[in-house]
């Protein structure tokens, strides 16, 4: 007898879900938040999905969001031409950086002291949150809006990607472009994999892995779908896409062959990402919600419980309103 996959439906946010991001393991476990063109990022316990809280102060929709490994600070780049840096205990804004254009993509360093943002400027920025006031670093080279901007190479480099059809790695130090790959339509998603060794691209119905050193390809799955995010398993053994066809698919990363796919969203999946410890992944639709899907299904983990029943494993599982 099949397991049945039960997503759990976050619902509170009135427009499409559009990014999300995971802080890592924390004392109290991990937290999920998520960007939305209702222009209210909210906090979320990450294995159950329950709300936490509310970020207000943006002006308009928000399209990309970060959370610090720690989960004690938050950040949203937004179409109020800001980005901006909260305190994700008490909900406070800490920090409002003005730019002059959308700021689509927001990343913290692996210490939280430096705050990249990219926007329909074509500029990647890092500021240094313990001297705000001071002018940012400035990267230009990307001759379209930038999609996504990452710190890359243990904060060294960052990665982007641009809908001027690159991905592009840049020297901190030197603020030089290094490498860029050229594809042939705009990159969708971009992710660094947990131990930093893969990037996972989505662009057009593909998924793209590519070495973090030397930009190699290392293979590429063809999704039944236009995909519009991936994400790679932190342990490499599987990955997950989303897209327009409404459905979440599973693949093995190895051999590139679908393992399963379900469909929960009623609008287009605009992210997808894995949990910190790999045991749920997340994912934001054009439907106003964020749906939470067993890597394993059918196995007791946060709000899933499972039962044996009459020699067969089956599971009892309610869809939770978290909110």
């Amino acid at each position: 007898m099949a397991l049945r996959q039960t997503p759990l439906t976050c619902s509170g946010h009135t427009r499409p879900v559009v990014h999300l991001d995971f802080s890592d393991v924390t004392e109290s476990s991990y937290f999920l938040i998520s960007a939305c063109k209702d222009g209210k990022p909210m906090l979320r316990q990450g294995d159950t999905g329950d709300w936490i809280g509310t970020f207000e102060g943006h002006k308009g929709a928000v399209w990309g969001v970060a959370l610090n490994s720690e989960a004690t600070r938050a950040a949203s780049g937004a179409a109020d031409f800001t980005g901006k840096v909260w305190d994700a205990i008490s909900g406070e804004e800490l920090h409002s950086f003005q730019h002059n254009h959308i700021v689509k993509s927001v990343d913290f360093s692996q210490d939280s002291a430096l705050f990249a943002t990219g926007s329909n400027e074509k500029l990647v920025r890092i500021f240094d949150l313990n001297k705000p006031e001071a002018s940012p670093d400035i990267f230009s080279g990307h001759t379209s809006g930038i999609r996504h901007v990452l710190f890359f190479r243990n904060d060294t480099h960052l990665v982007s990607c641009a809908d001027d059809k690159t991905l592009r790695v840049w020297n901190r130090s030197t603020k030089e472009e290094v490498q860029k790959v050229t594809f042939p339509c705009n990159p969708n998603s971009l992710e660094v994999s947990k131990d930093g060794s893969v990037l996972t691209v989505a662009y057009s119905n593909k998924v793209a892995f590519y070495d973090a050193e030397s930009l190699n390809k290392i293979r590429e799955c063809t999704i039944p779908s236009p995909v519009n995010s991936a994400s790679l398993h932190p342990d490499k053994s599987i990955f997950v896409a989303g897209g327009d066809d409404l459905k979440v698919y599973k693949y093995d990363y190895q051999t590139g062959t679908e393992i399963e796919s379900f469909k929960g969203h009623f609008g287009p999946v605009h992210c997808i990402k894995f949990s910190p410890d790999g045991e749920l992944y997340a994912s934001g639709s054009e439907d106003g919600t964020l749906r939470l899907w067993q890597t394993t299904v059918g196995k007791t983990y946060g709000l899933w419980k499972c039962v044996e029943t009459g020699g067969l494993n089956d599971s009892f599982q309610k869809e939770v309103q978290a909110n």
